[in-house]
């Protein structure tokens, strides 16, 4: 079923969590607002962040089109990761929780390795599109190097803990052995945001480019996603004393590496 967001019809949404509900969107003649009604149906459900973006987007009278089957089955297939493993899951489990037939899934994907490239894809721009929306300033970076490293890692982080299943899919992604290979050959050009925001780093502390860069950022990328990996599956709260305690774990060691070089010594005096 595809979903069309309209000022003069109701709007079937299809949600993420689970193929249970669809919530339907109108904007009333009174308000001009959108009003919000449950109905019964066998659509996924997308989380609730993306509800309200499309709801503002129809408050201002825009039009949007969905054809939503390959997100249903690329969030069905993340979602049946979690349940059942990277290794264990099969085209058939994606079918029943994206309620369509394992045909339709074969019309959009060659086969299951690609379907679950394509979640990663999926994810990992997701993932990239949140530096787009934040704010820097390269001078903070002088006043207070940490303030500026948590100001991008915080959004980065709740990203992952407020998407259980894509934080699960994508850390045993991750953790795959065929991953190294897919990881050589990959375009991930779309992080280019984030690329220049880390070469205004190693301009501003030149120390951070004699650490390992491989390193550097599977400690803080990819450990990030470990940490919320642990909030989502209830290991850890997700709290804000669980966010300050995996910054300081993260940054620890790179505190001795945000500092400007010291001037040259012209000799003595």
């Amino acid at each position: 079923m595809q979903g069309v967001f309209s000022r003069k019809r109701i709007a079937c949404i299809p949600l993420g969590e689970v193929p249970a509900r669809i919530i339907n969107l109108k904007l009333t003649k009174e308000s001009g607002k959108p009003q919000k009604s449950i109905v019964m149906g066998s659509q996924l459900v997308y989380n609730s962040c993306w509800i309200r973006r499309q709801e503002k987007r129809l408050s201002r009278g825009e039009v949007i089109t969905l054809d939503n089957t390959k997100t249903r089955i690329i969030l069905a297939a993340m979602k049946a990761v979690r349940q059942y493993g990277l290794e264990g899951v099969r085209i058939q489990n994606v079918s029943e929780l994206a309620g369509i037939s394992s045909g339709a899934i074969y019309r959009h994907f060659d086969g299951k390795e690609q379907l679950l490239i394509e979640c990663f894809t999926y994810v990992d721009k997701q993932a990239a599109a949140i530096f787009e929306h934040l704010k820097f300033n390269p001078l903070v970076m002088l006043t207070d190097p940490m303030g500026a490293v948590k100001g991008l890692w915080l959004p980065y982080f709740r990203f992952w803990t407020s998407h259980p299943d894509e934080t699960v899919f994508y850390h045993r992604f991750r953790d795959s052995t065929f991953f190294p290979q897919y990881d050589r050959e990959r375009d991930s050009t779309y992080f280019k945001t984030f690329a220049g925001m880390v070469r205004v780093f190693m301009v501003t502390f030149p120390s951070l480019r004699r650490m390992n860069q491989d390193l550097l950022w599977l400690h803080v990328l990819t450990s990030t996603v470990m940490y919320a990996k642990y909030v989502v599956e209830g290991t850890l709260p997700n709290s804000q004393e669980t966010e300050d305690t995996v910054f300081q774990l993260l940054t620890t060691g790179l505190s001795g590496y945000l500092k400007p070089d010291d001037f040259p010594k012209t000799g003595q005096g």
